[in-house]
């Protein structure tokens, strides 16, 4: 069973639009974030001068859809952001749009600790494949004694924790279906209840994908095959399929046929990754049938809705014994 964590969010200028913090109830750890326009805001505060680890979020300059992602670690993050605020001629960075900074409230992190969270995080963006991470290399930090990093490991959970509710999303791992469906590496834990699996036929042109819902995203399996091109009108998924094609999500079959995914990949929603498959607009909700079944994901989405309803009702309900 997952545990629940009480998030503390505090609007600095009491807009959405202005610095956020953020805070997990017992843990020593401080985030605060905004836009680039908020720089002389943000490098004014006591915690942009203490050291730690400090993300730069901006659009990928290629297709415009993904995301690029600076991970960095400093003992003076403000004077570092002041840095990555130049032209990038002068030795800055143009890219980024939003920035995040992770401290410590107690001014506990030393300059060993915030190394070894930079690269732990490089790692763990890397493996999460969410975003283009600018960083050339990781620096394999591991000079810390064992008690050090077993409290960095746990300050890197709750980064992991708290950044997607910020809407850093790029830590955290694609879910992974269960290992009956595909190999026994990329099982779930217990704790997440996954759906049935979903076919997506496309049948005039030899199509069979294959996704399931986790964790809140449709996540379409390694293996699936999708249109070799676009052929619908162009619109917000053309740019979508582009990008997956771009990264290597997608590649040719050995028959130059079709389109196949190199790996497990989440998208936001069954509608998008649909259209994916199909390379044209579809609509997900009837695109996607359980396997099995026939039964739409609209189908079977309402049927659970029902389910919940009634059970809660039956619960509800009062016992002979009331007066």
């Amino acid at each position: 069973m997952n545990k629940g964590r009480t998030l503390k969010l505090f609007l600095v200028d009491g807009i959405p639009q202005g610095l956020l913090t953020a805070e997990i109830m017992n843990w020593t750890g401080h985030v605060i974030t905004g836009s680039r326009g908020k720089l002389a805001e943000l490098v004014q505060r006591s915690e942009a001068r203490r050291a730690g680890v400090y993300l730069l979020a901006g659009p990928d300059t290629g297709t415009g859809v993904g995301t690029q992602i600076y991970l960095g670690e400093t003992d003076d993050v403000a004077t570092r952001l002041k840095l990555h605020n130049r032209p990038e001629d002068k030795g800055g960075k143009d890219f980024w749009e939003r920035v995040c900074i992770i401290t410590s409230k107690d001014a506990n992190l030393t300059k060993g600790h915030v190394k070894y969270l930079e690269s732990r995080l490089i790692t763990v963006a890397q493996a999460a494949g969410r975003c283009v991470l600018v960083n050339g290399t990781d620096p394999q930090y591991e000079n810390l004694p064992e008690a050090d990093r077993s409290d960095m490991e746990f300050f890197l959970e709750q980064i992991q924790t708290l950044l997607p509710v910020l809407g850093f999303d790029y830590l955290r791992a694609a879910p992974q279906a269960p290992a009956s469906k595909v190999s026994s590496d990329t099982a779930v834990p217990p704790s997440v209840s996954p759906s049935p699996i979903f076919i997506g036929d496309v049948r005039r042109h030899g199509i069979t994908a294959r996704a399931q819902e986790l964790e809140g995203e449709f996540v379409v399996m390694k293996g699936s095959k999708a249109r070799l091109a676009w052929e619908g009108v162009e619109g917000s998924y053309t740019l979508l399929f582009e990008e997956l094609v771009k990264a290597g999500v997608l590649i040719p079959t050995p028959d130059g046929i079709h389109n196949e995914f190199t790996k497990n990949y989440a998208f936001s929603s069954p509608s998008a990754a649909a259209a994916v498959v199909a390379g044209r607009t579809a609509n997900g909700r009837t695109h996607w049938v359980v396997e099995g079944s026939g039964k739409t994901y609209a189908e079977w989405q309402e049927e659970q809705v029902g389910q919940a309803a009634l059970a809660l009702s039956q619960t509800e309900q009062p016992s002979g014994n009331d007066f």
